[in-house]
C-alpha cells in the first residue's frame, strides 16, 4: 500500500481486503447503478471560475449546524453496519469525526449503540431515525439518543421500501453471524433472518413503516424537542414547513434508480426553501473541490458516507481521520485558489455549471 494521496484509493483496499458480501452491500446502488455513476459524474458539469488577486494568507474554514459550532462543512453521513468494515466500526469513527471536531451521524441500523458511541468522548453527534411500524421502538430510540446526548434526528424519507440492489440479492446479504443492530438487540429486532434474496429487504418489509406521512414527522415533532434534519428530498414540492433542515439526498443511490446526482437536484431545493432552514448535501462527494461546488449552489454543507466505510476498512480509525483531513485540505485549497476566504465569501458566481453556460455575462468596460 503506497502513500494514499486521495479519499479515492481507499475503494481499492477496501475491495481487497472485505468478504465480497460486504464490500458489495457497501458499494451497490440500485438496479442499473446509473445514478451510482451520476452522482460522481454530476460534479464534473460544474467548473470554477476562479478569482485572483485575493489574499488568502488566511482561510477560515469554520462554520455552525443548527446552532452547533465545527471546524468546516464536511460532515459524515450515517451509514449502516460499520463493524462489518472493521471490528471497531461505529467506535473508531465517532473518535475520527471528533477529532476532526465534525458531526457524526449514527445509523439506525449501527453496529453499535447510541450509548456506546456515546461512551467515546463528547462529540457532537446525530442520529439517523428509520420509522419502525412499531411507534413504541420508535419512541424509545429518540428517548436513548436524546439521553445519549445526541443533537438532532436525521428522518431518512426515501426508504419505505428498500430499493432493488442486485449484489445483494445475488450474495443473499445478511448482517454477519457475530454482529447485531445494536439499537435493537433487546427488543428482537436487532438480528436479520437469512432470506431468498436479500436479508435486509426482508428486514425492511417486516418492519419499516411504509405508511410514513408528513403527519408522522409532525408526531415525531410531539416526542421530541431534538431539531429534525428530513434526509431524501430531491425536488421543490417537497419543502414542507416543520423540518430544521434538509439532507439533498438519493440514499447513496441505492434506492429509486435515474433520479438525478444529489448536486443536480441542490438548487431547486435551496431555492425553494427561500433562505429559511439550511440545505445540505449528501451523495458523491470524494473531493474538496465537489464540497467547494456545492457550497456554491446553495449547500450549507456535506456528509460523506462510502469514504467513511471504505477508509474504515482499510486503516480503522486512522483511515477515516485521513478522509476528513484530505477533503479539509483539498476544500482549504478550492476557496484559496478561488480567492474565498470564508465560507461566505463562496458564491454561485465561482461556478458555472453546464446548464446554465448558455446565460450571459456581464462584460466589464474596459
Amino acid at each position: 500500500m503506497g502513500e494514499i494521496t486521495n479519499v479515492m484509493e481507499y475503494e481499492a483496499i477496501a475491495k481487497e481486503k472485505l468478504p465480497k458480501m460486504v464490500f458489495d452491500y457497501y458499494a451497490s446502488g440500485a438496479e442499473d447503478q446509473w445514478t451510482l455513476q451520476e452522482n460522481r459524474n454530476a460534479f464534473s458539469r460544474i467548473l470554477f471560475r476562479p478569482r485572483i488577486l485575493i489574499d488568502v494568507s488566511k482561510i477560515d474554514m469554520n462554520t455552525t449546524v443548527l446552532g452547533f459550532k465545527i471546524s468546516m462543512p464536511i460532515m459524515i453521513a450515517p451509514t449502516a453496519m460499520q463493524k462489518m468494515a472493521h471490528p471497531e466500526g461505529e467506535y473508531a469513527t465517532a473518535r475520527a469525526a471528533s477529532a476532526a471536531g465534525t458531526i457524526m451521524t449514527l445509523s439506525s441500523w449501527s453496529t453499535s449503540s447510541v450509548e456506546e458511541v456515546a461512551s467515546t468522548g463528547p462529540g457532537i453527534r446525530f442520529f439517523q431515525l428509520y420509522v419502525y411500524k412499531d411507534r413504541n421502538v420508535v419512541a424509545q430510540l429518540v428517548r436513548r439518543a436524546e439521553r445519549a446526548g445526541f443533537k438532532a434526528i436525521a428522518l431518512t424519507v426515501d426508504t419505505p421500501r428498500l430499493g432493488r440492489r442486485e449484489a445483494d440479492i445475488k450474495n443473499r446479504f445478511t448482517l454477519p453471524p457475530f454482529l447485531t443492530l445494536k439499537n435493537f438487540q433487546g427488543l428482537d429486532l436487532g438480528k436479520m433472518d437469512e432470506a431468498n434474496d436479500s436479508g435486509l429487504a426482508a428486514y425492511v418489509a417486516g418492519q419499516i413503516d411504509r405508511s410514513l406521512s408528513w403527519k408522522d414527522v409532525k408526531w415525531l415533532q410531539t416526542i421530541t424537542k431534538l431539531p429534525i434534519l428530513v434526509k431524501g428530498v430531491l425536488t421543490a414540492e417537497d419543502v414542507q414547513a416543520g423540518a430544521a433542515g434538509i439532507i439533498v439526498s438519493n440514499h447513496g443511490a441505492r434506492q429509486l434508480d435515474y433520479v438525478p446526482a444529489t448536486i443536480m437536484a441542490l438548487e431547486e431545493v435551496v431555492k425553494a426553501t427561500q433562505g429559511r432552514i439550511p440545505v445540505f448535501l449528501d451523495g458523491g462527494v470524494r473531493r474538496g473541490t465537489d464540497v467547494f461546488k456545492a457550497l456554491a449552489l446553495g449547500a450549507s454543507g456535506i456528509f460523506i458516507g462510502r469514504p467513511v466505510v471504505y477508509s474504515l476498512a482499510a486503516e480503522g480509525e486512522k483511515g477515516v481521520r485521513r478522509v476528513l483531513e484530505m477533503l479539509r485540505e483539498e476544500f482549504e485549497l478550492a476557496m484559496a485558489l478561488s480567492g474565498c476566504r470564508s465560507l461566505k465569501e463562496i458564491t454561485r458566481d465561482h461556478i458555472v455549471t453546464e446548464w446554465d453556460a448558455s446565460l450571459p455575462r456581464p462584460v466589464p468596460r474596459l
